[in-house]
């Protein structure tokens, strides 16, 4: 969050983030007591998390029914906030292209170019080759069939999502409001985006997003029970994602052992922590600095099941940190994830 905040420092102007906080409450007794618990530990944290009355919370979003909350404990995060994800990334890509970058949308890599145990580039579907001292394997739910381009591996269990966005109607919810039952946020012009993670789990490889799906509606429903004013509405839009999760459902981000030169981020929570991992990525690949925040998160607990297409022939001192002799600064390859 505050790594999103900051952004306002370099851009001057941050149109795609819209903060204002989350509200979130639990009607069983296990939820409850594990809302209490989260919020004491985020506290703890030094992370931006309190409780509300029922009054205060009509206060912030007057819309909502509080008929729907009874005596449920109220949660607030007053720094969370949403964003739109597309103007973002469009934003960050210009701002690398100022800088130096040069972006190639829609290019479809086929081959990660092998020089014994390293890394030296790139090859696309169109033919074009890029060398390169680093390559960045960003590319979300595909980062395992990228990373088997260099004989690596990325044991993924990808989840599907599905969202679904009502018509524009007249409320003004603010915030994130995360209800037991339906998740939901403005998008724009009056229109709510819904989730909802009991229905996520009925989507299938096979289904097809259409807002006539019966989840589609029942979202719509369940969130008519939160601001009554969505009452009556049918679903408008639908779109499945697919989240790129690490089997054991941790971020994977750092350097793949075994090979000199590849590095991976691979996240369920991208679009969450693309400002932080932006930075400390950059650090370790440019600066050879070890971000200490990321290593709970190395890819090297994949080592057993990753094995590089061609064995290293000697190591240098510095092939641990995945540079191996390269010079700073370096040259790098990135491929963006394409769940954006």
């Amino acid at each position: 969050m505050r790594a999103h905040a900051s952004l306002v420092e370099e851009f001057g102007r941050t149109p795609w983030w819209h903060g204002g906080g989350s509200v979130e409450w639990g009607r069983t007794d296990a939820r409850r007591s594990e809302l209490r618990e989260r919020v004491d530990r985020l506290f703890a944290w030094e992370y931006a998390a309190e409780w509300l009355t029922p009054p205060q919370l009509k206060a912030l979003e007057p819309d909502i029914d509080l008929g729907v909350i009874g005596d449920a404990p109220i949660a607030y995060f007053p720094d969370e906030g949403w964003l739109d994800a597309v103007p973002y990334a469009h934003a960050m890509l210009e701002a690398a292209e100022h800088a130096g970058a040069t972006v190639r949308s829609g290019a479809r890599v086929t081959e990660v170019r092998m020089d014994g145990g390293r890394v030296s580039g790139v090859r696309t579907a169109a033919g074009e080759s890029f060398g390169a001292d680093v390559v960045v394997n960003c590319a979300g739910r595909w980062a395992d069939e990228v990373a088997r381009l260099a004989g690596l591996q990325i044991p993924l269990t990808p989840t599907m999502g599905l969202l679904v966005f009502t018509p524009p109607v007249a409320i003004g919810l603010r915030r994130v409001v995360r209800a037991p039952h339906c998740h939901m946020r403005p998008d724009g012009a009056g229109r709510l985006l819904l989730q909802a993670d009991d229905t996520d789990r009925q989507m299938t490889a096979e289904t097809v997003a259409s807002p006539r799906l019966p989840e589609a509606d029942d979202l719509v429903r369940r969130a008519s029970e939160v601001p009554p004013a969505v009452a009556g509405a049918r679903a408008e839009a639908a779109r499945i994602g697919v989240r790129p999760y690490p089997a054991d459902g941790v971020s994977a981000v750092g350097w793949m052992p075994g090979v000199s030169g590849y590095y991976i981020a691979v996240t369920h929570s991208g679009v969450t922590l693309a400002p932080f991992l932006g930075r400390a990525v950059a650090e370790e690949i440019t600066r050879s600095r070890v971000v200490p925040q990321l290593e709970h998160f190395r890819p090297s607990r994949f080592a057993a099941a990753s094995r590089p297409r061609v064995k290293d022939r000697g190591r240098s001192p510095r092939t641990e940190t995945g540079l191996a002799d390269s010079p700073v600064p370096v040259t790098w390859t990135c491929f963006p994830c394409a769940c954006l």
